[in-house]
């Protein structure tokens, strides 16, 4: 809970191109690529939702007309429905989801704009002391309370969540809980990386412009490291993205044979 004892707000990045799963996102925006029979984007909020977070901000851009149109016919096409024909607005719709108290933000952030500049356009939106964001192609096993605690305790500006394998991702310098430097996509193969699933004070949208330029993680990330102002949340536990063809095939096994870990509904 924060100060105002109200759940913070979720945001999620939704606007990549998704160039390394061309095969999918050709056709469709990186978070509606479906693991079983849902949009990857439908699992991290589902990841949020049954912890207790359903107010969701999404980021959109590249193909975002596609997540307004999933979301705005969600409950038609995820329910029994009986429609009268001829009558205008005139449809019984026969619900037992679980997702019936979801609010959901989805908000034009542009095409090509960088993840900072899509986080500063959704600014006017998040009006809590703080607020959670992640990538839309990321899904774990996150306890999300133990990490909100853990940004409570220190009192920095941000918390990220870091991972082990360390691979194509940016790697943390730490020392302690503290991230001493940031260095997206470093290329090594030791150390924790960065999992995205973040908590923000909003002070932290002042360390960004709306400009398509602004970027997150090389320069606001790299600055608030070098200033002592951000802190790792350390999880052991399952993590996996959606980068390329292959993570998709992963996680859709994992799925179908009942070892997506990530399920914690």
């Amino acid at each position: 809970m924060t100060e105002t004892g109200t759940n913070p707000k979720v945001v999620i990045l939704c606007g990549g191109l998704g160039t390394r799963l061309r095969e999918e996102t050709e056709f469709k925006p990186k978070p509606m690529v479906e693991i079983g029979r849902h949009p990857i984007l439908w699992h991290i909020m589902k990841i949020y939702a049954c912890q207790g977070f359903k107010d969701f901000i999404l980021c959109l851009g590249n193909k975002g007309h596609m997540i307004k149109e999933y979301f705005y016919h969600y409950q038609v096409l995820n329910n029994d429905f009986t429609i009268v024909l001829g009558e205008r607005n005139n449809i019984k719709i026969h619900s037992d989801l679980d997702e019936k108290n979801w609010r959901i933000t989805l908000a034009d952030t542009g095409d090509k704009a960088l993840k900072g500049a899509r986080l500063k356009r959704v600014e006017k939106y998040i009006d809590n002391d703080l607020f959670m964001m992640t990538y839309g192609d990321g899904v774990s096993d996150i306890n999300l309370h133990d990490l909100l605690a853990f940004h409570s305790r220190h009192g920095k500006l941000a918390t990220v969540t870091g991972i082990n394998p360390a691979s194509r991702f940016g790697e943390l310098k730490i020392r302690g809980d503290q991230v001493e430097s940031f260095a997206e996509k470093a290329g090594t193969n030791s150390g924790l990386v960065n999992g995205g699933f973040f908590v923000f004070s909003k002070e932290f949208l002042n360390y960004l412009t709306p400009d398509d330029s602004c970027d997150l993680e090389f320069g606001p990330l790299e600055k608030i490291a070098r200033d002592g102002q951000l802190m790792v949340y350390k999880h052991k536990g399952f993590w996996a993205c959606m980068d390329t063809l292959r993570d998709m095939d992963y996680l859709n096994k994992l799925w179908n044979t009942n070892q997506a870990s990530w399920k914690i509904w």
